[in-house]
């Protein structure tokens, strides 16, 4: 009989591999509480018109790539693409929008039918941060500081570019959407497939083609800047003043516009040239009518999501994961002889008890390659005990080196030894 295996673009996170996964999510956190977010978490499935109302329905996401199916009361439900739209309909269900301002992020899986390829996977992973009720630029700069700060902690700064730009107001950018139609006709024959499809649909995302015919076409298009509003202006300004005073580089990009139709003014992505052509770790933006495209009152927000996999993969790949993250065990805990199970079992417990957050495995299955079984099982400290006739006495091996440790002692050398490790 065949083996089953996982569904082509969802994969497992292997225990070796999961360490890297919560290094990279308690630097994230740290950093989430520095700046007085709250943690939410939404269902993974949704009904299927929240994301045509919120991502639009003519964009790639709802057109090829959700997965999308009816339910038993033949109600149609889609497993979620992105966090925003769910985040928006959780917040404003449960009351936290209107007249307030609210701090939120979350983390999980995330769903779309795209060709696998490395750091682009059918199911992955994002932490999103979604913030609401302000309409201010420091809003803005305040999401990019926080990600700034974020590739700080985590070695990443200097591998990464932040791209940044502004769609003007709702009105300025179905402006501009046709002007840039009104441009690209005269070309239609010429744009690649993506391009002539998007033409009618989703005209600004022609502006991100990679096809060097479009774009070799799009250099004499109309320029986005030229149709903002004054206040998206004023807005944008700001923005860029509060990054110059607080030292944060970037590059104004000018055809970046994200490939979801609710955003508005700001928009920003950090990119990288260390992981190929999946080079975009986070991205986000202002999409201030989106509550009230979703039936809420007129609410301002701002947000972006940042791929867990692709950070993940950067980390590998630049070796910037401490050996301390890798390190899932403090002790191994064996005994040297049958017939101490009991004992260890019990001792494992006292420690545990004894030494609070202490990471424990005990070993009751024989003392062969002992110290090579605790290496593997990422332990610092190997601790082998043996009855000496009244009570239990031990070796506690640290670097290949051992330590005769009798039991009234055990708590305060295995205390000593880790904190030697700090």
């Amino acid at each position: 009989m065949a083996k089953i295996q996982a569904i082509r673009g969802m994969n497992d996170v292997l225990p070796q591999d999961s360490v890297v996964w919560q290094y990279l999510e308690a630097q994230v956190k740290d950093v989430l509480d520095a700046y007085g977010y709250s943690e939410i978490r939404m269902p993974v499935v949704e009904y299927t018109h929240l994301f045509k109302r919120s991502i639009g329905e003519v964009t790639d996401i709802v057109e090829k790539e959700m997965y999308t199916f009816e339910d038993r009361n033949n109600e149609s439900l889609t497993l979620r693409p992105e966090g925003t739209a769910s985040c928006v309909r959780a917040a404003e269900e449960h009351g936290l929008l209107f007249n307030q301002t609210q701090r939120l992020w979350y983390q999980g899986p995330m769903f779309r039918y795209e060709k696998p390829q490395k750091g682009r996977y059918r199911q992955f992973h994002q932490i999103g941060v979604e913030a609401f009720g302000m309409s201010g630029a420091e809003l803005d700069a305040e999401l990019i500081l926080l990600t700034a700060r974020l590739w700080k902690s985590l070695g990443l700064l200097e591998q990464v570019t932040l791209e940044l730009n502004s769609l003007g107001s709702s009105e300025a950018r179905a402006q501009y959407r046709q002007v840039l139609v009104d441009y690209l006709v005269q070309f239609e024959a010429q744009l690649d497939e993506d391009s002539k499809r998007r033409l009618a649909s989703n005209p600004l995302r022609i502006l991100d083609s990679k096809d060097p015919n479009t774009q070799e076409i799009l250099r004499q298009a109309p320029m986005l800047e030229d149709y903002l509003d004054e206040e998206s202006k004023e807005h944008f300004a700001e923005l860029c003043h509060i990054l110059d005073t607080n030292g944060i580089h970037y590059v104004l990009n000018s055809k970046l516009v994200r490939g979801l139709d609710y955003y508005n003014r700001t928009v920003f992505e950090w990119t990288t040239s260390s992981l190929g052509a999946q080079g975009t770790v986070c991205a986000g933006g202002r999409y201030d009518g989106l509550v009230a495209q979703l039936g809420g009152k007129s609410t301002p927000g701002a947000g972006f999501a940042m791929g867990v996999e692709r950070l993940v993969l950067m980390l590998e790949t630049l070796q910037l994961v401490p050996e301390s993250a890798r390190q899932r065990l403090d002790v191994y805990l064996a005994a040297e002889h049958k017939g101490l199970q009991a004992a260890v079992i019990s001792l494992a417990e006292q420690l545990r008890a004894a030494i609070p957050g202490l990471r424990l495995r005990s070993h009751c299955a024989g003392l062969k390659n002992i110290n090579a079984k605790a290496q593997q099982a990422g332990a610092t400290l190997a601790l082998i005990v043996k009855h000496n006739g009244e009570a239990l006495c031990g070796t506690l091996w640290q670097d290949g080196s051992p330590q005769e440790v009798n039991a009234e002692s055990f708590v305060a050398a295995i205390v000593a030894a880790l904190n030697k490790q700090v």
